[in-house]
């Protein structure tokens, strides 16, 4: 069955990058990202046991929420996480192969890319998004210039760095979405703790009134 990741952008195109979590947090975390408003979660693969906190994030959030793994770094990871229910491969980087492996498996891919032509490419190889990373690198000048020159449809997704405060100026640029890694979450931090960035991140996005 293809997964539509425009099911879950129209929603909220954020998404939640656990990074570091352990199994035992996960739910908790889970559910304080799902009661703000948060439909897609990913956990780094160079996180504790990730394959572990992948399955009990999908076996508990994913009849609604898209879950899966980020720091994909080969088809053996994308593997392992299409073994754990998980539905969507974030990665780093574009190699063609993943990014390739994920879409064979019926997965979303969000690879990442730093330049136009990684990110035609990653198109042209089955991506369904493109992560712009980092962003701080970046910068909105030039998601303002890719988002002239790439098919309308095509999510730009930037992913570092990215704030309540600065969001809206990416959206202003022609960002449609966001990865959100350590202003929302980091390693240890409370389930409490990440339900209140979780809902400074949505009502930034509220803020902005775009919808995909």
């Amino acid at each position: 069955m293809t997964i539509d990741v425009n099911d879950y952008l129209n929603r909220l195109p954020l998404i939640a990058i656990l990074r570091g979590i352990t199994p035992d947090e996960a739910l908790p975390v889970g559910h304080a990202l799902v009661e703000a408003g948060f439909v897609i979660i990913e956990v780094p693969l160079n996180s504790p046991d990730p394959i572990e906190s992948i399955r009990r994030l999908q076996e508990a959030f994913g009849a609604t929420c898209l879950i899966g793994a980020g720091t994909v770094m080969s088809p053996a990871g994308v593997a392992e996480v299409a073994g754990a229910g998980g539905r969507l491969i974030v990665m780093p980087h574009s190699d063609p192969v993943v990014v390739r492996a994920a879409k064979a498996a019926g997965l979303v891919c969000l690879p990442g890319v730093a330049t136009p032509t990684e990110g035609f490419a990653a198109l042209a190889n089955g991506a369904d998004g493109l992560k712009l990373f980092p962003a701080e690198q970046l910068g909105t000048a030039v998601v303002k210039a890719w988002r002239a020159v790439f098919p309308k449809q095509t999510h730009l997704m930037p992913v570092g760095g990215v704030t309540p405060e600065n969001l809206g100026s990416y959206v202003a640029a022609g960002a449609d979405g966001f990865g959100l890694g350590g202003a929302l979450y980091m390693k240890g931090l409370s389930a409490a703790e990440t339900g209140e960035n979780a809902r400074a991140f949505v009502a930034a996005w509220q803020r902005t009134g775009r919808r995909v």
